[in-house]
């Protein structure tokens, strides 16, 4: 009976076992990693305080059998592990969450600064839009006030074009005069040219005959 207990716990020893619980040695101490149950065994190497070890076996003789980081297996006295670090790997520990932290810290005030100051910048952009909404908003409300009269612009559109095209015509007939203006002086001129050499030569010719007359009455 006392030996089929004994092979029982033996057997929930060695499944509890096979999942390699990770355990630390033990604080302050230098142990020997053999390679069996017993000093008698070969020393493999030496594991200071806070050595990490994988949990390969743990036997009823107060030995276990761990792997190191490295892989390197072997046996060691079960009474020197502890399933937590020591307390100077727990300091190291905290005190590099507490450094994270501070820096963690330092770029959170970083943020908010920036944030802030972000903040400020939107305010005067949204004073800018403000008075480019209100510009835009009387901009719109004198268009809407000329685009309440389409009838009206187009009728003056119209008389305008209408006013345009009269003038075009008379300017049109006007040239056109000073055009038959200009032409007809340039005819009485030529007349009046004409005429003058014409009673020019006439002279010409009756004032010799005028002389011979003379000399013969006397």
């Amino acid at each position: 009976m006392k030996q089929l207990l004994f092979s029982i716990v033996l057997i929930l020893i060695s499944s509890f076992s096979q999942a390699e619980d990770i355990q630390y040695v033990s604080d302050q101490l230098v142990i020997t990693l053999r390679t069996g149950q017993g000093s008698a065994f070969q020393i493999i190497r030496t594991l200071p305080s806070g050595t990490r070890l994988n949990i390969i076996e743990i036997t009823d003789t107060g030995y276990a059998k761990v792997r190191t980081v490295d892989g390197t297996e072997g046996w060691i006295r079960s009474q020197y592990l502890s399933p937590e670090p020591i307390a100077s790997l727990k300091l190291a520990s905290t005190e590099t969450k507490l450094e994270k932290l501070k820096t963690e810290n330092i770029s959170l005030r970083e943020e908010v600064q920036n944030l802030r100051k972000h903040r400020r910048e939107l305010g005067s952009e949204g004073k800018d839009l403000q008075n480019k909404l209100n510009t835009a908003e009387t901009e719109l409300e004198r268009l809407s006030k000329v685009a309440a009269k389409p009838i009206l612009l187009d009728k003056e559109n119209r008389k305008l074009q209408q006013q345009n095209i009269s003038q075009e015509k008379e300017l049109q007939m006007m040239a056109q005069e000073n055009q038959v203006l200009k032409d007809r002086s340039q005819r009485e001129w030529f007349i009046a040219g004409a005429g003058v050499l014409l009673g020019g030569m006439f002279l010409g010719l009756l004032i010799p005959k005028i002389r011979w007359r003379k000399k013969s009455n006397w």
